[in-house]
């Protein structure tokens, strides 16, 4: 039986400004990027949403970002590797002590946004990253996407990496994801992006945007939790993969 890990993005909720529906999510997902107050978040949604996924079993990852509330973390930064590398250890400190708090372990680290799409092709910014993760907690599991700067980094440094799908967004032919910039960077039919990802699954291979087939895998598949069809993407895929006879749990 294949096991695959179905995560999404929460937690991102701040101050009064209510962010996607955490609670429904977590009962179709086996793992959750938290965000850790760079990008989203505030100290009381942290720990909040620790407990949210604690009830429901579900395993809980620091999801770092740049220090950008108004941009959501989606705008390019350019910042010096040694203070991202700080920027990482900080927040994932903070997200570990919120699961200690409630009584569980951090289980991995996710890069959000321009951050993790940096990363993928920035070798200093991914060495950087995987310093961070290594620095704190060499246990942690690193997810980035498949054949990556911070797959590369994660193996040097000895780390577990999670190769990361994405149901809700297009690929570019070289295997990153397509800017949200671009239209058809999203996917929004729920039928289609399960689709896509039950391919990917069973033969290895993904449509790009350009409507070329590329190779592509995975270990866990991400569902952005802010989307608008958040919790049909999650519900209906976790259904469509036990259906196809997989397993769906955290790493």
């Amino acid at each position: 039986m294949r096991t695959i890990d179905l995560n999404s993005d929460l937690g991102e909720s701040f101050g009064a400004y209510k962010m996607g529906r955490d609670e429904d999510v977590l009962a179709y997902i086996s793992s959750a990027n938290v965000a850790c107050g760079f990008h989203a978040a505030d100290p009381l949604t942290m720990v909040k949403t620790v407990r949210l996924a604690k009830a429901r079993g579900v395993a809980v990852g620091a999801h770092p970002g740049y220090p950008d509330l108004v941009g959501f973390g989606r705008r390019e930064m350019k910042i010096a590797p040694e203070e991202v590398r700080a920027m990482v250890i900080y927040q994932i400190g903070a997200l570990a002590a919120c699961c200690a708090s409630e009584g569980i372990r951090l289980h991995h680290v996710k890069p959000h946004g321009a951050m993790y799409n940096m990363a993928a092709k920035d070798p200093r910014l991914a060495d950087a990253i995987c310093d961070a993760v290594a620095a704190v907690d060499e246990g942690l599991i690193l997810y980035g996407l498949p054949g990556s700067e911070v797959e590369r980094a994660a193996r040097v440094k000895g780390l577990r990496f999670a190769a990361e799908l994405f149901a809700d967004r297009a690929y570019e032919e070289d295997g990153s994801l397509v800017s949200r910039s671009k239209a058809g960077a999203m996917i929004t039919d729920e039928t289609e992006a399960i689709s896509r990802m039950v391919r990917v699954l069973r033969e290895g291979k993904l449509t790009s945007i350009t409507g070329k087939d590329i190779a592509l895998s995975g270990d866990t598949i991400c569902v952005h939790g802010d989307g608008e069809k958040a919790l049909a993407f999650t519900s209906l895929l976790r259904e469509r993969l036990l259906a196809e006879g997989m397993l769906v749990q955290a790493l």
